[in-house]
């Protein structure tokens, strides 16, 4: 994990080349868009609230890497990430989800996110309160509070057992023994449904004062080992208090939050037969302060959304980004292109990434404990096969390496685990026979991939 300082525009771009093959220039964009931000915030005074994000829209067809250079980043920098399809929203005033949702979505997405953080710094401290409320279960009157009214000989006593047993619990040997206690009270944990996401009120919080005695009595049963992972859950969840997540939360959102809205060209208004979509329109209207920078209301409180970074994507093949609204084009002032896939860069997708396809086949076939190896020649036919189906059919990137490899690993991937198959070799040969039959005939191709 680096530090934000560590994180330069060219060690952000080696870290994106570890899973997405080419589109520099697109890798290059985000990259300073990225070190702008934590650049701004080492500005001080005044200034700081001033500078302004460098808002992307990424163009490009399908399977390119629009979506994975946004989804790598957020978290490569650990930020608050949503991505939303602009194709999704209304204008407001009818029925469906409005532009703001994706704010108060970014911030429930961010608050669980910081809350899981912070309960996880402070785990090994939770852990060790956990040992002490098992060992007051196991040793029965060893507590502080019970020693104080025993006699010195009895304190003795109940700590030498109390060490013993500790150090059982620590090496396991207590783990198949069962403890009874009475459930801790912490509140009711109660997910708002979404049409109730927009108001300022905490669910869980409500329903715990009607209720605030509903497991008092409780009684639970459950392993040594399972009553330690309890108690440190209760432990680190009492640690961390709410107030210091929201703020936290927060911080993160409207500081680093990145919302990645796809299909926008989708919602860019064209005239089509002497008509023009007016809800489109409408929906880039009810974008335009969001991104310029306004206050959203979340049931978490009001979120700034000035400094969020919002990356836009889209293929672009009937609209253009000029189709946009104009306050709406200022407001992304990068565009960068993304190139469609040849042979080459499919070879490399094929190889190259640290999660490749072909790794992760070879770590399926492993799971059943056979071996799976590609020759040099098959990787370079896979790649050929990959991109005449993109020329024949619509081209969806490299998304149609999903499709290949699974009609080539179709029949082993259903044989598996038989004895004979503890070895298979992918040749060229093999890639034609299973292959070409597909790819070559119209018929097959449309219906397979």
């Amino acid at each position: 994990m680096y530090k934000p300082e560590q994180l330069t525009p060219s060690t952000i771009v080696k870290e994106l080349d570890k899973y997405i093959i080419g589109q520099h220039q697109a890798k290059r964009a985000v990259a300073i868009a990225l070190r702008n931000r934590w650049r701004r915030q080492q500005v001080q005074g005044e200034m700081q609230a001033e500078i302004m994000p460098n808002n992307i829209i990424l163009i490009g067809p399908t399977g390119v890497g629009k979506t994975e250079i946004a989804r790598r980043i957020a978290r490569l920098v650990n930020a608050p990430f949503i991505k939303v399809e602009a194709s999704k929203f209304t204008e407001v005033g009818y029925v469906g989800r409005d532009v703001e949702s994706m704010v108060r979505e970014l911030m429930n997405n961010a608050v669980n996110q910081t809350r899981q953080q912070m309960l996880e710094e402070v785990r090994a401290n939770a852990y060790l309160l956990a040992v002490d409320k098992v060992l007051d279960l196991l040793v029965p009157g060893s507590s502080k509070d019970q020693l104080s009214r025993l006699s010195k000989e009895a304190v003795d006593r109940k700590l030498r057992t109390r060490e013993r047993m500790s150090e059982k619990l620590m090496a396991g040997d207590l783990d198949h023994r069962e403890l009874e206690f009475k459930e801790e009270n912490t509140g009711m944990e109660l997910q708002p449904s979404i049409s109730l996401e927009m108001y300022e009120f905490d669910i869980s919080e409500m329903m715990a004062n009607i209720f605030p005695g509903s497991k008092k009595n409780k009684r639970l049963r459950m392993k040594v080992g399972e009553a330690l992972d309890y108690f440190t859950e209760k432990e680190a969840n009492r640690m961390v208090s709410r107030e210091r997540v929201l703020e936290n939360a927060r911080n993160a959102v409207e500081n680093n939050g990145i919302i990645f809205i796809d299909e926008i060209d989708k919602i860019a208004a064209v005239e089509r037969s002497g008509n023009l979509d007016v809800s489109r329109s409408g929906v880039q209207r009810d974008l335009l302060p969001i991104v310029e920078g306004s206050h959203v209301p979340t049931k978490h409180g009001m979120i700034d959304t000035a400094h969020i970074l919002f990356i836009a994507a889209g293929a672009f093949n009937v609209a253009k980004p000029s189709d946009l609204i104009p306050e709406l084009q200022g407001r992304f002032p990068l565009r960068v292109e993304l190139n469609s896939l040849s042979q080459s860069d499919f070879e490399r997708i094929l190889l190259e990434p640290e999660n490749a396809l072909t790794k992760q086949y070879q770590a399926l076939f492993a799971a059943e404990g056979a071996g799976l190896s590609f020759a040099p020649a098959a990787i370079r036919e896979i790649a050929r096969y990959a991109a005449l189906a993109n020329e024949k059919m619509e081209d969806i990137g490299a998304r149609r390496l999903h499709t290949i490899m699974n009609t080539l690993l179709d029949e082993f991937l259903f044989d598996l685990p038989e004895a004979k198959l503890n070895k298979v070799n992918i040749t060229a040969r093999l890639v034609t026979a299973r292959l070409k039959p597909v790819i070559e005939s119209d018929d097959l191709s449309r219906f397979i991939l």
